[in-house]
């Protein structure tokens, strides 16, 4: 019994530690085991408030650069969503804050919400 949970403990120490420097093995992965596995070679960390406040993922109205002076913790931005603003700002040639909305809208329409922040659905009831 002890046997097995010297094991079991082992093995979860391993896989942590895996987890923790993935970044680090991931570089030391031959490239036809990376073929098989596509997603391994496209592993990036989240960005930090710098990173994003560089590329312009900042406003008057959404100040990441505050943050960044008041000292956050915090990793930053969603990824994902960053990178869904990024991409409006370039193909719509608007600046951050209209992405914003942009994004922000195309949201609502996916979930059935009017830009105005009301529903859609004929049978939701707005008012008493």
């Amino acid at each position: 019994m002890l046997f097995w949970l010297s094991v079991l403990a082992l093995l979860a120490l391993l896989v942590m530690l895996t987890f923790r420097y993935r970044v680090t093995l991931i570089s030391h992965v031959p490239n036809p085991v990376k073929a098989l596995f596509p997603r391994l070679g496209h592993y990036a960390p989240l960005s930090t408030f710098e990173d994003q406040a560089n590329a312009g993922v900042t406003s008057e109205s959404f100040d990441i650069e505050a943050n960044i002076r008041d000292g956050d913790t915090r990793v930053g931005l969603d990824e994902r969503g960053t990178q869904e603003v990024l991409e409006i700002m370039r193909r719509e040639r608007v600046n951050f804050d209209q992405a914003r909305v942009i994004r922000q809208n195309q949201i609502f329409a996916a979930n059935g919400i009017s830009p105005s922040g009301l529903p859609l659905d004929s049978k939701a009831v707005t008012r008493l």
